[in-house]
């Protein structure tokens, strides 16, 4: 892939939410809710403070994240949908990898 974010951006890619719920109902695409976690792709370089200086994202590539339910911009890159967002819309870097859901 060929996108890099500028400066305090981040490129996630949102991970599959659940189809079924634990008591084995299917949900129909046209009411699941987008799910609020995702894998970091790509950072930029950093914020940029009011007196010039960079400093770097708390967040690298291949973490999984989660992030606020309307952040971001959705985009299409190598025909993959993709979010650019602020590091600031992401709430927590989920420690562990991909976190496991409740059951209902």
């Amino acid at each position: 892939m060929k996108f890099r974010p500028l400066h305090d951006r981040v490129l996630v890619r949102r991970l599959a939410s659940d189809e079924k719920t634990s008591g084995g109902i299917i949900i129909p695409d046209t009411v699941q809710e987008k799910p609020m976690e995702g894998q970091v792709v790509s950072v930029g370089t950093g914020h940029i403070n009011d007196n010039g200086d960079v400093r770097p994202l708390d967040v690298k590539e291949g973490d999984f994240v989660l992030f606020n339910k309307w952040s971001g911009t959705e985009v299409t890159i190598d025909g993959e949908e993709l979010l650019v967002m602020k590091e600031s819309d992401i709430m927590g870097i989920i420690i562990g990898g991909k976190s496991k859901k409740k059951a209902a």
